[in-house]
């Protein structure tokens, strides 16, 4: 098996004007392509670990060869991550659910929760992610991770993420990040949240 882009559910210009149609074009065609060619490239002498879907990889990959770690961290970690993105971004979905209840609980209220993941992402140094997970006791946390490293290869539940590479963002927003993430906030597909997180907690 070898692993493939997944079929985006929506027009590039769905998004707008929150998310350009143009960076949605490029961030899918050539960012997430190559992330998922490189996997290929890489797995093709490993006839088995072709043959998991690239979640369970990403589990896996302290027990990986040390050959290919890099890779699989940074081309399976890329294709995971940007396959996760696409099915979380919709608009006009309101913040609703099992999650939005436990997102209050934890961290006070939905706007405390905006605040400190925001804080969270804007803290990233150069590439990387921005996630609200489910931990390994199964406890909703804010983490930072760098580069393509998926909080999968910790044992965590990634439920929402943000990439804060610049090919995200920089058509529309240049160096404004700060505006990169309100505008993420009006397209967050809570609906989707919630399935991951109402699967990952039975």
């Amino acid at each position: 098996m070898t692993y493939a882009l997944p079929k985006l559910e929506y027009s590039y210009d769905a998004l707008e004007p929150f998310i350009d149609a143009r960076t949605m074009e490029i961030h899918y065609t050539k960012h997430h392509q190559a992330y998922v060619d490189k996997l290929n490239a890489a797995l093709e002498s490993y006839p088995k670990l072709q043959g998991l879907v690239v979640e369970d990889l990403l589990k896996k990959f302290n027990s990986l060869p040390k050959e290919i770690q890099t890779t699989v961290k940074n081309h399976g970690g890329g294709h995971a991550n940007h396959s996760l993105w696409w099915l979380n971004l919709k608009k006009n979905i309101k913040f609703e659910g099992e999650i939005s209840k436990e997102i209050k609980k934890k961290f006070g209220s939905y706007d405390k929760f905006k605040e400190e993941f925001i804080k969270t992402a804007l803290s990233v140094f150069g590439s990387g992610w921005g996630w609200l997970i489910l931990n390994k006791d199964k406890n909703l946390e804010i983490i930072k991770t760098p580069n393509q490293d998926s909080p999968l290869m910790e044992g965590n539940v990634p439920l929402l993420g943000v990439d804060m590479w610049e090919h995200s963002f920089y058509l529309k927003h240049g160096p404004n990040k700060t505006t990169y993430m309100e505008d993420f906030f009006k397209v967050i597909n809570w609906e989707n949240v919630n399935k991951i997180y109402k699967n990952s907690i039975k």
